[in-house]
């Protein structure tokens, strides 16, 4: 079981299908050949439509340009220091290509894996703790603990000034979902997927069945290790500690999705 936890979450995708249509024309020979009329010149292809934005970021003045993507650890690192604290900030956040891990994780929360290298938050300490002998390994809700001061300082997060931050940055986001290399698509519509992705994880009652086929632990059940990594990451924290990020999720999603754009 990987031991991350990546909470920033979300959004929608759209996906643009554009159909063909083909002319067979049949025609009757006539008894003496007419000149045929010349061939139309192909008409030329329309430039490829980029998806509708769902769910917009509303534009807002700002006493100071934008940091270049490549400059902006620090910028970001001290608004985030403001936010939850200097001492808390160094002991979660990774500090390097900020932006770019948060987009990253965000964009592979409901794949069944996320690169270790590239999350933007640092693992909880500790080992995961289990119960039982080889043949009924269950999760220890001792486990949970672990998960306890970041859930926590989830919950203080002053929602208004986390949203300010991100519109703040937005375009950088914005710059770095687009350099991972999609059709033209729109971020928060993704983060608005992903949150909704993580509501949708099932609430497990402990105890909680593992299994060790190698070395990293795996639900036993198939059904539950077949979940993408963000969903796990919830599921083995523990009940009280998931309902607590997803009410957190919930209070974003609605304040990311009240978003206007600028007139």
């Amino acid at each position: 079981m990987n031991e991350n936890i990546k909470y920033f979450v979300a959004a929608a995708l759209v996906v643009a299908l554009s159909i063909g249509a083909a002319l067979y024309i049949s025609i009757k020979s006539p008894p003496a050949p007419a000149p045929h009329a010349p061939a139309a010149a192909p008409a030329p292809k329309a430039p490829p439509e980029e998806p509708a934005v769902k769910y917009p970021i509303a534009a807002t003045p700002a006493p100071d340009p934008l940091p270049p993507l490549n400059k902006s650890d620090e910028p970001l690192l001290g608004a985030l220091a403001d936010l939850i604290g200097k001492v808390p900030a160094q002991q979660f956040v990774v500090p390097q290509d900020l932006i770019r891990k948060i987009v990253v994780t965000i964009d592979n929360l409901p794949n069944p894996k996320v690169a270790e290298r590239l999350r933007p938050v640092k693992p909880v300490t500790g080992r995961l703790a289990t119960t039982g002998g080889e043949d009924a390994l269950k999760l220890d809700p001792a486990n949970y603990d672990r998960y306890k001061p970041l859930v926590q300082l989830i919950r203080s997060v002053d929602d208004e000034k986390l949203i300010a931050i991100y519109v703040r940055y937005y375009p950088l986001f914005q710059e770095a979902y687009e350099n991972l290399g999609h059709p033209p698509q729109y971020f928060n519509d993704r983060v608005i997927e992903v949150i909704d992705h993580l509501l949708a994880a099932p609430e497990l009652k402990d105890p909680i069945a593992l299994a060790q086929p190698n070395v990293q632990f795996e639900f036993a059940d198939a059904a539950l290790e077949s979940r993408s990594a963000g969903q796990k990451v919830l599921m083995r924290m523990g009940s009280a500690n998931a309902a607590a990020v997803k009410e957190k999720l919930r209070a974003l999603r609605t304040q990311l999705v009240e978003q206007k754009p600028a007139n």
